[in-house]
């Protein structure tokens, strides 16, 4: 067998292509989840009542009123740190 006259495929092109069609996919992804970045708008009653909110909610039939205020779950001070509970050593099991 002869190598002389082989020649190495060229390569560039297909690397070319493999890199523009992972950087339109990495940029459909990234357009995709990009409004997970941000805060929600949070509204209240009187915006979305003059929004299209409100305009769905009456074209249903149906009001719009605030929501009641959530209870806080912690205290607004933190509770001190409570020592761990070690028994004695002449109460531990022999």
């Amino acid at each position: 067998m002869s190598f002389k006259n082989y020649r190495h495929p060229h390569r560039v092109i297909p690397a070319t292509i493999s890199l523009v069609v992972s950087l339109l996919l990495a940029i459909v992804c990234i357009s995709l989840i990009r409004d997970r970045w941000n805060d929600p708008e949070i509204k209240t009653t009187e915006q979305a009542s003059n929004s299209t909110t409100g305009m769905a909610v009456r074209s249903a039939g149906a009001q719009l009123s605030p929501t009641e205020p959530k209870l806080a779950v912690e205290p607004d001070q933190p509770k001190v740190a409570q020592p761990a509970d070690h028994p004695a050593p002449e109460s531990a099991p022999r």
